[in-house]
């Protein structure tokens, strides 16, 4: 299990927010805002080799704030070339600009899953225009009833999909890794989702990032168990950088 950093973005600020509350009129819970800018997390991770991390325009696209998430995320990826991934508003017709500011790879949800369901001739575009190692699904999700759904739009809307194997095994082909929240953990640090975890890491045929709830280093250790150790985690809130009590470097080294 790896460390995948993050850099989340909102009004052109590096933020943690508690992801449920994030809406089209703004946030409704922050949990921290930095002083520091991109550039100053691109270096970071950078020195500290900690490669495949993401970072998260919170903004919706075309507006003047997302425009100001982007200027945010140029000084990361100038920090750290090819270094991190990045995501919020990314389509057919603009995933190569991000690329060629220097993320590695694109992350998409909502421009794939359209009208509740997968809109396969978008993500053909998509993978034409990029190719599948540049891209990666954001299948993050809700639970429900019937099992974890997977949430579009800021995660406010609900989908048809729902995360299984099956499901996993007809997208791969078009992704290079998966990238997961379990939402309603999100920025919360109360725990982990473990049946998504296990879900996830029984299947374990491409590189997944989970993300969501992460507290304690015992969360760790039952992320780790749960997904069968085939599982990489995202931390926000709850690290030092972000205002929280888990030392970053405490973290990598118990991941190694």
């Amino acid at each position: 299990m790896r460390l995948r950093p993050c850099i989340d973005i909102h009004n052109g600020k590096v933020k943690q927010i508690v992801g449920g509350s994030l809406t089209d009129l703004g946030v409704g819970e922050t949990n921290f805002v930095s002083s520091e800018g991109g550039a100053f997390y691109g270096n970071l991770y950078r020195e500290l080799n900690l490669a495949g991390g993401h970072i998260i325009l919170l903004n919706p696209a075309g507006s003047p704030e997302y425009e100001a998430d982007i200027e945010t995320a140029k000084e990361a990826l100038l920090a750290y070339p090819e270094g991190l991934m990045i995501g919020g508003g990314v389509t057919a017709e603009n995933a190569s600009r991000f690329l060629d500011l220097g993320a590695s790879h694109v992350i998409v949800t909502s421009y794939v899953f359209r009208n509740g369901r997968v809109d396969w001739e978008r993500l053909d575009r998509l993978v034409h225009e990029v190719g599948p190692e540049h891209l990666v699904l954001d299948l993050s999700c809700r639970r429900t009833e019937d099992g974890y759904c997977i949430a579009t739009d800021r995660w406010q809307k609900l989908t048809e999909v729902y995360i299984t194997h099956e499901t996993l095994d007809h997208l791969k082909g078009f992704s290079a890794e998966y990238l997961i929240h379990a939402v309603d953990a999100e920025g919360k640090r109360n725990g982990i989702e473990e049946p998504l975890a296990k879900l996830l890491g029984d299947w374990g045929k491409i590189p997944i990032t989970y993300a969501g709830g992460v507290g304690s280093f015992r969360d760790l250790e039952l992320l780790r168990e749960a997904g069968s150790d085939r599982l990489d985690v995202t931390i926000g809130s709850a690290l030092s950088i972000f205002g929280g009590d888990m030392e970053l470097r405490d973290v990598i080294r118990f991941l190694e």
